[in-house]
């Protein structure tokens, strides 16, 4: 084996803490995806582009690329969040 090959191992070592599924943590994420769709309300130039969702009173004028680009970048702020809150040990 070269001396190289093993150098990785500790970048492994780095991973940090992750947790276990808890209320808390879906109220998080919950709280982080609501936070990305105001502001997603606010900012998307065309939020009703088509397709259009199937229950528009549910989702507002949001179309179908409005909702997934909002949830998936408060999925994206909820990692984020999940991962700092149990690194400073509230979660």
């Amino acid at each position: 084996m070269e001396a190289g090959t093993l150098a990785f191992l500790p970048i492994l070592a780095a991973v940090p803490n992750t947790l276990e599924w808890s209320p808390k943590v879906a109220v998080v994420m919950i709280l982080c995806n609501i936070l990305a769709i105001a502001i997603g309300k606010f900012t998307i130039k065309y939020p009703s582009a088509p397709p259009a969702m199937p229950s528009p009173s549910l989702f507002g004028n949001f179309g179908l690329p409005a909702v997934l680009a909002t949830t998936s970048f408060g999925h994206l702020i909820g990692t984020g969040v999940i991962l700092g809150l149990a690194n400073l040990g509230v979660l």
